[in-house]
């Protein structure tokens, strides 16, 4: 059987020059580029001056079923395909998945290109405890369904980390508040681009903060684990101090 190798490219969250010097060489290089959206990667790599001659292949959530099959394909044939989405790491809340176990059920390489990653950069700047983490993705949209997940993680001291909608950053936060009580938490808004904002503070202040206010952006969300250091009850308030943002 004749080996490809699939590359997972990841790419700038925001800031078109968080990317690595690997990237820009594979991305140059691979036989066949897959992207989540054609349009947005080209931007990409006109600001980088990269010249594409191969293919480029659509793969999305609408045809990831197809298109995955595609890409194994040309993996078949023995060529190199690499996979970005529109920012950070491709299947990282992305797709991506489909691909990934194909290719692997299917002999073939698989490696992944590290680079920028929105759930990391937002625990950085969250000043929260980065020692252990659960990254979350994106919560159910109803109100029930979003507590249940929540809940799962009540009684678990890691820090917990979840991507949220601009049009649902209020109701996410009126939830978490209720499951996880008033612990400390950052809303990271738009990372690394030119209007990147991040509010920290207490999960109650944060809510009444968000409530009814109009948010646009890409949102990560940083909230404590189950530790009473990290609750508006505890001693060491002053450590966090509410209502700061950068």
């Amino acid at each position: 059987m004749t080996q490809g190798i699939l590359y997972l490219v990841a790419t700038p969250i925001g800031n078109l020059e968080d990317i690595t010097f690997r990237a820009l060489r594979v991305l140059g290089e691979a036989d066949v580029l897959a992207c989540e959206d054609t349009r947005h990667t080209q931007k990409l790599f006109q600001r980088h001056g990269i010249a594409r001659n191969g293919p480029l292949v659509p793969y999305h959530e609408h045809n990831e079923l197809r298109a995955a099959g595609v890409l194994l394909g040309h993996l078949e044939k023995g060529k190199t395909v690499a996979l970005v989405s529109n920012a950070g790491s491709p299947g990282i809340s992305d797709p991506g998945y489909r691909i990934i176990t194909a290719a692997i059920s299917g002999g073939h390489r698989v490696e992944a290109v590290p680079g920028p990653n929105a759930p990391v950069t937002a625990l950085l700047v969250s000043g929260l405890p980065s020692s252990s983490y659960t990254f979350k993705g994106f919560p159910p949209k109803k109100k029930g369904p979003r507590k249940r997940f929540l809940e799962m993680e009540k009684q678990l001291p890691h820090t917990l980390i979840f991507f949220e909608s601009p049009y649902r950053i209020a109701s996410f936060l009126h939830d978490a508040y209720e499951v996880y009580g008033n612990r400390m938490a950052s809303v990271c808004i738009e990372l690394t681009k030119k209007f990147e904002r991040v509010h920290r503070g207490y999960l109650g202040e944060l809510r009444e903060e968000f409530s009814g206010k109009k948010t646009k952006g890409e949102i990560t969300v940083v909230i404590a684990g189950n530790n009473p250091k990290f609750t508006g009850n505890a001693e060491s308030d002053a450590v966090y101090p509410a209502d700061t943002a950068l």
